[in-house]
């Protein structure tokens, strides 16, 4: 086997022995078993993320090119960490209020992340199955964590039956590609392609599979129908690990299958590409604007982002993957500022599900109105906040590689869908409700809030640290 000069599996061992310390010892505590394993994981999630950044000089079996390290899979992983960090500060409150302290949950949580981090890492056909499997296997059961709601329940079912169809699709499309080019490996599989003119007929349904199978777990239409009704049926701070990390890892790997082992046959997967970017930034614009529930248009604006990251792939140029670093890393804190700002908003002791329910907010938490206008206006791509520049870096990308029709369609579709960003802003601001609501935030949420507050509504006056980083990443791709 081959060796490597670095331990790139630091991060996943340090996740791995640490959750496997913090389960075992949760099962011997009682009263006290959900707190350990809360504040545990967030202790083990601040080591790992930590152990990304180390560089040290020894030598590690390779698992026969199973894994890859980079810079780009260090940058994803370190969103990945972050992302679930985020989910942990704003979180513990609300599966208090709802009885769902459960020392499970973070366990599951923690899985789902090696999953991820597997998924990202991974340089096989093989190794890619098994950490999307050890993420979903993790995923089905936090989305119907809630026993006592329906909702959550159909969730978790409709989640398990949806996502074993895909794992399916994925397998399939695997054996394809192994069948007729003989490898697993990523480089290796590549090698073969290189002396190819064009793809077999054989190898691109293979292709067309697995990038059905990855369409699923990024929530891309036609392949998103799980989404809407499993944001609405999770518990709210599942579906925002939904709606951050998970999209985060998808985006990752399928930038990373698709542009590694097929990078040269960009014309024969973009047309896909094209087509999945379309319709989900038209059905993401559209499909929200009916929407009441908070979770679900959260669900359909998450297919728009999608859509529009997709484009960036569709160029298979630097500039969009540039495009895609620098969307992922704004579209964090956006959603990190929303969701921590919904747990912390109640009405008569209940959390807030329907979008008329913020109707008078601003007569009596005037600054909580005025952060989350700002995040409506960014998700918007409304200038000058950080969003603007998440969708400006995508179409130019898109004009760049002349994919003009596409670059259009976004910008249409960023029109239409700022009807329902706004419409939030203008129920909270002009609309009449009940003086009833109660805002609740520790010092964990105050601080997110805060710092997704400031990169969002400041991105403009220093950006270049952002941009330049998603530049050199982006030629580590390729």
């Amino acid at each position: 086997m081959p060796y490597i000069n670095s331990i790139m599996f630091l991060p996943e061992l340090i996740l791995t022995i640490g959750t496997l310390f913090i389960l075992t010892v949760s099962t011997f505590l009682k009263n006290i078993s959900f707190k350990f394993s809360f504040n545990a994981s967030i202790l083990l999630l601040v080591f790992s993320l930590y152990s990304v950044t180390f560089d040290i000089d020894t030598n590690l079996f390779n698992y026969d090119n199973f894994f890859d390290n980079g810079a780009f899979i260090d940058f994803i992983k370190i969103l990945i960490l972050f992302g679930t960090l985020v989910f942990f500060l704003f979180s513990e409150e609300y599966f208090y209020d709802l009885n769902l302290d459960k020392f499970e949950i973070p366990i599951l949580i923690l899985f789902s992340v090696l999953g991820m981090m597997i998924m990202i890492s991974c340089n096989n056909l093989i190794s890619m199955y098994l950490g999307i499997e050890l993420q979903s296997l993790s995923l089905y059961i936090l989305a119907s964590i809630n026993k006592k709601s329906i909702k959550s329940t159909e969730a978790g079912l409709k989640y398990f039956i949806l996502g074993a169809l895909s794992s399916g699709i994925l397998l399939y499309g695997c054996s394809l590609i192994y069948g007729f080019t003989g490898a697993l490996n990523f480089q290796e599989i590549e090698l073969k392609l290189s002396v190819l003119p064009q793809l077999d007929l054989g190898l691109i349904f293979g292709l067309v599979f697995i990038i059905v199978s990855l369409a699923f777990k990024v929530s891309a239409v036609p392949f998103h129908m799980w989404t809407p009704d499993v944001y609405e049926g999770s518990p709210t701070p599942i579906t925002a690990f939904f709606a951050i990390v998970t999209k985060i890892v998808a985006v990752g790997l399928l930038i990373r299958f698709l542009i590694l082992p097929f990078g040269q046959f960009v014309d024969d997967w973009s047309q896909i590409i094209i087509f999945l970017s379309i319709s989900s930034m038209i059905l993401g614009a559209l499909a929200a604007m009916t929407q009441n529930n908070i979770n679900r248009l959260l669900a359909y604006s998450s297919i728009g982002h999608i859509g529009y990251m997709l484009i960036g792939l569709a160029t298979g140029a630097e500039t969009g993957i540039r495009g895609i670093i620098i969307y992922l890393c704004i579209y964090l804190f956006m959603n990190a500022a929303v969701f921590t700002i919904l747990l912390s908003i109640k009405i008569n002791g209940k959390y807030i599900e329907n979008i008329k329910s913020f109707a008078g907010l601003s007569k009596k938490y005037p600054i909580i109105s005025f952060i989350i206008s700002i995040m409506m206006f960014s998700m918007a791509g409304i200038p000058p906040f950080a969003g603007f520049f998440s969708k400006f870096y995508i179409f130019i990308s898109a004009l760049e590689s002349k994919l003009v029709f596409l670059a259009i369609i976004g910008v249409l579709s960023s029109v239409v869908a700022a009807f329902y960003y706004i419409r939030i802003v203008k129920i909270i601001y002009f609309d009449d409700g009940l003086d009833n609501f109660e805002v609740i935030l520790n010092f964990r949420r105050k601080l997110i809030i805060f710092i997704s507050t400031i990169f969002i509504a400041f991105f403009i006056i220093a950006p270049s640290y952002i941009i330049d980083t998603a530049q050199e990443l982006s030629k580590t791709i390729f």
